[in-house]
């Protein structure tokens, strides 16, 4: 079994590095070839939604003997470009699944970009309701310090006579 930390860089390094840079080298040539670009746009798609679910499954089954290895396996099954593994998941179980699923998703998104932006806008008046109390506190305390107390009754016995 590798270890932990010589996993993660594995990952890093052939489930982000490698192909962000032959993302850009379709992207970067002169007439990028489309099915490159498919490609390579598949394979993202399919990596940000296992980082989302990888978030879930390491907290689950990272105690698992191999989870670590199995993952690195499985970013280098999906651009290996003799496993064809990206377009055979995106195909078989990605497009499939979003197709079919596809109004619900967009109507939960729509309701939640309403939702952050109702609890965005609360925020913003809660936080300026508060910055502005907080001012006027402020303002009230300097003020109360700046000017002269009238003297009291015993002080004025006192320096009075």
């Amino acid at each position: 079994m590798i270890g932990s930390l010589i996993t993660r860089g594995l990952v890093l390094v052939f489930g982000y590095a490698y192909p962000a840079y032959e993302c850009y080298k379709t992207v970067d040539k002169n007439k990028a070839d489309v099915e490159q670009l498919r490609f390579w746009c598949q394979y993202w798609i399919l990596v940000a939604m296992l980082t989302v679910f990888e978030r879930v499954g390491d907290a689950l089954i990272s105690w698992v003997p191999m989870y670590s290895e199995a993952k690195l396996l499985l970013y280098i099954y999906l651009w290996y470009p003799k496993t064809k593994g990206t377009t055979y998941v995106y195909e078989s179980f990605f497009r499939p699944y979003v197709a079919k699923h596809e109004r619900e998703i967009d109507r939960n998104l729509l309701e939640l970009r309403t939702r952050a932006g109702d609890y965005a806008v609360l925020f913003w008046l809660r936080a300026t309701n508060f910055v502005q109390t907080r001012i006027l506190d402020i303002v009230q305390f300097i003020s109360q310090k700046s000017t002269p107390k009238p003297p009291t009754t015993q002080a004025c016995l006192l320096n009075c006579k």
